[in-house]
């Protein structure tokens, strides 16, 4: 089946800190719900079973108001490799977490949004760049205080 890149969203970062430290930060929601999501927000996790057909439910706190559902299925649990999930709330698409070694002391982190049309994907791709980068500078700050 051919790929469409009209309803993905991409977006990777060099990090430098181990592979091991990078997929803990994830896999861990102690410190998962301290970065994830874009600048300003905070997160409360209401379930986190990080295992295939296992429940990701949690509210993202905005800045300056609103409470965001958000309610996932994950699909794919690879450790130190892929994590992946389906959205069960607006707005709905699949994603994928990919976790690559550069080196001893650098890891790629990269997020693929999958959308079911062309069109959904551009509903949200006018903002879901942006944001996933706040998402990975939060990620850079969680990997700072952890290596302190």
């Amino acid at each position: 089946m051919a790929v469409d890149l009209n309803r993905e969203i991409n977006s990777s970062r060099v990090l430098n800190a181990p592979l091991a430290v990078v997929y803990n930060l994830f896999a861990n929601p102690s410190h998962l719900k301290k970065w994830w999501g874009p600048k300003g927000f905070t997160n409360t996790f209401h379930e986190f079973d990080l295992r295939p057909q296992g429940k990701w439910v949690l509210t993202m706190h905005g800045p300056e108001k609103g409470n965001y559902e958000n309610s996932s299925v994950f699909k794919t649990v690879e450790p130190f490799k892929l994590i992946s999930w389906t959205r069960i709330s607006q707005p709905l698409f699949d994603m994928e977490v990919a976790f690559e070694e550069i080196s001893s002391l650098k890891t790629r982190i990269s997020f693929r949004m999958i959308f079911a049309t062309a069109e959904e994907c551009e509903k949200v791709k006018p903002f879901a760049g942006p944001k996933n980068e706040e998402n990975f500078d939060r990620l850079e700050m969680e990997i700072a205080n952890t290596l302190i």
